[in-house]
């Protein structure tokens, strides 16, 4: 049997929910680093911020092609010279391959994690909506909004992950 969420608060609640969900779908891949990258105005604002003759190089742990960590375990970023600009712009088009066998991103544990992170959340929200009286509709608000804490790429985010669920957990049983 489900209930219903507290009625004066049902509206904020299920607004934070959406916000959080849209936060842990909408992560930046390699397909939209890439994109980022790559685009026009990109080359315009290191135009617009750099005089004279530059060169380009990109900073990137690619996981495909990472095998060393630093010192706290964490890959380390190579840098990459100016002709990634046309493989930039190549994977940048093969965003369409996102939801598909033929990603080859898909596999990795970043990735594997991204989709863990959205099934626990949609998971909780559902079990919340089911028996919202077990906590008070602040700390229901709290759970609610905690993915928003989520933040940065590979290793950062996945401790930010590991630091929020557990903050969840403790917010559930209280």
């Amino acid at each position: 049997m489900h209930t219903a969420l507290p009625a004066d608060q049902a509206d904020a609640l299920t607004a934070t929910a959406a916000r959080s969900l849209f936060k842990l779908m909408a992560y930046k891949d390699e397909f939209e680093v890439a994109r980022l990258m790559s685009a026009d105005s990109f080359r315009a604002e290191l135009d617009r911020e750099f005089d004279g003759d530059f060169t380009v190089k990109y900073h990137m742990a690619p996981p495909l092609l990472n095998f060393k960590t630093d010192a706290r375990g964490r890959p380390v970023k190579r840098a990459l010279g100016a002709w990634m600009t046309p493989v930039l712009s190549l994977l940048a088009k093969g965003k369409t391959f996102r939801q598909s066998p033929l990603n080859p991103f898909a596999y990795h544990a970043e990735a594997r994690m991204h989709r863990e992170l959205r099934e626990w959340f949609q998971n909780m929200v559902d079990d919340i909506i089911a028996y919202p009286t077990l906590v008070s509709t602040e700390t229901l608000e709290q759970i609610l909004k905690a993915p928003m804490e989520i933040r940065g790429y590979g290793p950062v985010r996945e401790d930010a992950a590991i630091k929020v669920k557990a903050k969840v957990e403790m917010l559930r049983k209280h």
